[in-house]
């Protein structure tokens, strides 16, 4: 870069004081901006609650955060029943490992105020099937398999409502059972199976409802999907994946710029879908959005509680 010529030359003999001032005036504007950045940071890394920090994209995602300035520090948890607690007693800052319903649950059980602060995806449940490639093939009378256990049941339901299979009294929710189906306007019946075993009881029914980890065990390609969670369907909305904070701290900046990586870096999100075997979606839902759909989950769970 060629070097400006200054519009005003400052006197020779002054010149040495005022670079002096003007390096002093830089250090103190320096001091500043690390001083902000460090209060928005309580002085420490940002430690966000996972449960599989292995995965590939966290590491990315934490050197997008460097490249911002913010120190990320990805803490392990073996299973789903910790992140939340810790969180709630300030061990962590944020944690990202559940859907709105998850989190929903915790919520009414603990007493607990932690919420989204933003979406990160959704991993959907397919649908799978040996006998139809598309959903027009379906016909009435035949018979779809789902998972037994209560919640995957429920959410299963709504991914055939949304898809045009069945109908559900009253729109159906989180916790919609069998009973919940209107059978006379539905095109297919439902049949409840052990979740392990909806990939290996697909020859026997015209139609599986499968989560994605029996799916990728029994080597089904995501190719083969038939129909999945519609994220654009106000009854999927429960099922995205969020970061979570506690209510204090849901504006914070520092913590609303990290979402706003994870959600803008390619390199990251790619690393999410490519983690799922394909199937992930991920999404950008306003946080009002999730607020909203929060409160309305955990009426749900008080009400069925």
């Amino acid at each position: 870069m060629s070097e400006a010529t200054p519009l005003i030359e400052a006197p020779k003999k002054n010149r040495g004081r005022l670079i002096a001032i003007v390096v002093a005036v830089v250090v103190v504007l320096a001091a500043v901006g690390v001083g902000i950045a460090v209060a928005n940071r309580g002085g420490d890394a940002v430690r966000i609650g996972v449960v599989g920090a292995s995965d590939p994209y966290w590491a990315t995602f934490t050197q997008a955060a460097a490249d911002e300035g913010i120190d990320v520090e990805i803490v392990d948890f073996a299973n789903y029943e910790q992140p939340n607690p810790a969180l709630t007693e300030d061990e962590l800052d944020l944690n990202q490992f559940q859907h709105i319903v998850y989190l929903a649950q915790y919520d009414v059980s603990a007493d607990a105020d932690l919420v989204p602060i933003g979406s990160t995806a959704i991993y959907p449940l397919p649908l799978y099937s040996q006998e139809h490639t598309s959903l027009d093939q379906f016909s009435k009378g035949d018979t779809v398999a789902v998972p037994d256990d209560a919640s995957n049941l429920a959410r299963s339901l709504l991914v055939l409502q949304s898809n045009g299979l069945i109908e559900l009294k009253d729109g159906g929710d989180i916790f919609s059972g069998l009973d919940d189906i209107d059978t006379e306007a539905s095109t297919v019946t439902v049949s409840p199976v052990a979740a392990d075993l909806a990939a290996t009881s697909l020859p026997d029914f015209d139609g599986a409802i499968i989560n994605n980890e029996y799916a990728t065990k029994a080597g089904l390609s995501p190719d083969t999907i038939i129909a999945q969670d519609d994220p654009s369907d106000p009854a999927s909305l429960p099922y995205v994946n969020v970061f979570a904070a506690r209510e204090g701290d849901a504006d914070d900046e520092t913590y609303q710029k990290l979402v706003q990586i994870y959600q803008d870096t390619k390199a990251v999100t790619d690393g999410v879908v490519e983690n799922s075997g394909g199937t992930a979606l991920t999404t950008k839902v306003p946080v009002a959005d999730l607020r909203e759909s929060l409160e309305q989950t955990k009426e749900l769970v008080e009400q069925n509680g």
